[in-house]
């Protein structure tokens, strides 16, 4: 008799000890209707277990509502305290900018194009050339002594053009569209610098949260695992449990490490374009949730950079043609001319006056003209598939970040259920004993995955719009 009592005395003692642990560390999941944003990560050198005294209590600091998409009114008057994660987001895009080679090579390449705009300019300017030549000469005809002997002689020459049939003025524009195109080329380099700098520090703090809840998780399981040692000391007949909780405390731990390795990773790559220097993760998790109306940026779609560097090169094209029917119309010059003649036969001559010069027959020129407007053609053709690409582009990653923000939503709906679930569990295994502590790890695991769901969910609609204001009026614009 004494044995059947004594058994189920130390059964409630260890459910005693246990819930007393898990009590404190289920507190109910905020429900408020207050939008908040979920508390960033501690850095890396703070992801550690916390002391034996405090780490069963329930730290959950990852909001159940996750805030709504501002409208870009909201986003102009944001809190002070949203300044500063914006401020380095835009400071690491800056540094980005300024340490790109490839920046650096595409404003040498403009610089240039616009330096061949002066040069066509140049066209239409009188040119001025001297030559000279010194020989020896023997000049003679029948009747006449024969000139021997050595011979300087020096040439100045003037000239420049009175009618072109507008060729410089076409060479001109054809080589200040060709610089357009370099400026834009130069823009979208700078654009995906600023998008790919963006994108590793939102997938930074995106690891950086969700090592936050891997080491909430691992602090419970190892909760779990003290009060259970405890309880095994006194009733062999639990090592299961006690083996259970501590293959999920591990589990979670592996899963925080992951998480801190992807931190690592994602930051050597993003140290590849800020520098070593790297600022705080703390706040990003709420910068870039405002998601653009897609009219508004369909509107701008034939603005961006890439549309207008391809409608520049198109219009280059037809200058071009343009510039090369006009070297088939009539040309004409002034030219003034002298020379000096020194020594076996001394001599001097001057002129001046107009030249005249018309085409008349030069078939390879038809063929360039033909090629020409036929570049011309495909550059247009191009630049509206680009336009209409960019478009469907701007449609998909706007119903992505829809999807993304209401898949946090549903999750929230979600997790306040598992809160439900944690704390029923944990009543029916505690005082009715309905509920194995397996069932409580379930539950415990399961509200976890869905808080991970829910950091996957607000990052993927943070990239998503990141792309979507890249694709549209640029980050550094937004940022700005």
């Amino acid at each position: 008799m004494g044995s059947h009592t004594g058994k189920p005395a130390r059964a409630v003692q260890g459910a005693a000890i246990i819930a007393f642990c898990i009590s404190a560390a289920c507190a109910a999941f905020a429900a408020q209707a207050t939008p908040a944003r979920p508390a960033a990560a501690a850095p890396l050198s703070s992801a550690r277990p916390a002391a034996p005294d405090t780490r069963c209590i329930d730290d959950d600091t990852l909001d159940a509502n996750p805030p709504a998409a501002p409208s870009a009114a909201a986003s102009a008057g944001a809190a002070p305290a949203l300044a500063t994660p914006r401020t380095n987001l835009l400071t690491m895009v800056q540094a980005a900018m300024r340490r790109s080679n490839a920046l650096g090579a595409a404003k040498l390449l403009t610089d240039a194009a616009a330096i061949e705009i002066d040069e066509a300019r140049a066209g239409a300017l009188p040119v001025v050339s001297l030559t000279g030549s010194a020989a020896g000469v023997n000049n003679g005809a029948p009747g006449v002594p024969s000139q021997q002997g050595g011979q300087a002689q020096a040439s100045l020459t003037l000239s420049a053009p009175l009618y072109d049939g507008g060729r410089v003025s076409d060479l001109t524009s054809w080589r200040t569209h060709l610089a357009d195109a370099a400026r834009y080329g130069e823009l979208s380099a700078q654009e995906q610098v600023a998008l790919q700098t963006v994108s590793l520090a939102l997938e930074r703090s995106r690891w950086a949260v969700e090592t936050q809840v891997y080491e909430q998780y691992s602090r419970k399981m190892s909760c779990l695992v003290g009060a259970l040692q405890q309880i095994v000391a006194a009733d062999k007949g639990r090592m299961s449990e006690l083996v259970q909780a501590t293959k999920t405390q591990q589990q979670a731990e592996l899963a925080r490490v992951q998480a801190i390795n992807q931190q690592r990773i994602t930051e050597v790559r993003l140290r590849r374009f800020v520098g070593d220097e790297l600022p705080p993760t703390a706040g990003i998790t709420s910068v870039m949730l405002d998601t653009p109306a897609l009219p508004d940026m369909l509107a701008i779609a034939d603005r961006t950079n890439e549309v207008a560097q391809l409608g520049a090169q198109a219009n280059a094209l037809e200058s071009y043609m343009r510039a090369i029917l006009d070297g088939q119309k009539p040309q004409l010059g002034w030219l003034l001319a002298a020379t000096k003649a020194q020594g076996a036969a001394n001599s001097h001559a001057l002129s001046g006056g107009i030249t005249l010069s018309v085409p008349l027959f030069d078939r390879a020129t038809d063929y360039t003209v033909s090629a020409a407007r036929k570049r011309a053609e495909a550059a247009r053709l191009q630049r509206e598939d680009a336009l209409d690409a960019r478009k469907y582009r701007m449609r998909e990653v706007h119903e992505q970040a829809l999807q993304s923000m209401d898949k946090a939503h549903r999750v929230v709906d979600i997790l306040r259920n598992t809160e439900l679930v944690r704390e029923s569990t944990l009543e029916q295994w505690q005082q009715l004993g309905r509920r194995s502590l397996f069932d409580v790890m379930a539950a415990e695991g399961d509200h976890y995955n869905m808080r991970v769901q829910y950091v996957d969910a607000l990052y993927d609609t943070q990239q998503s719009n990141a792309l979507l204001w890249s694709l549209g009026i640029g980050l550094a614009v937004h940022l700005q």
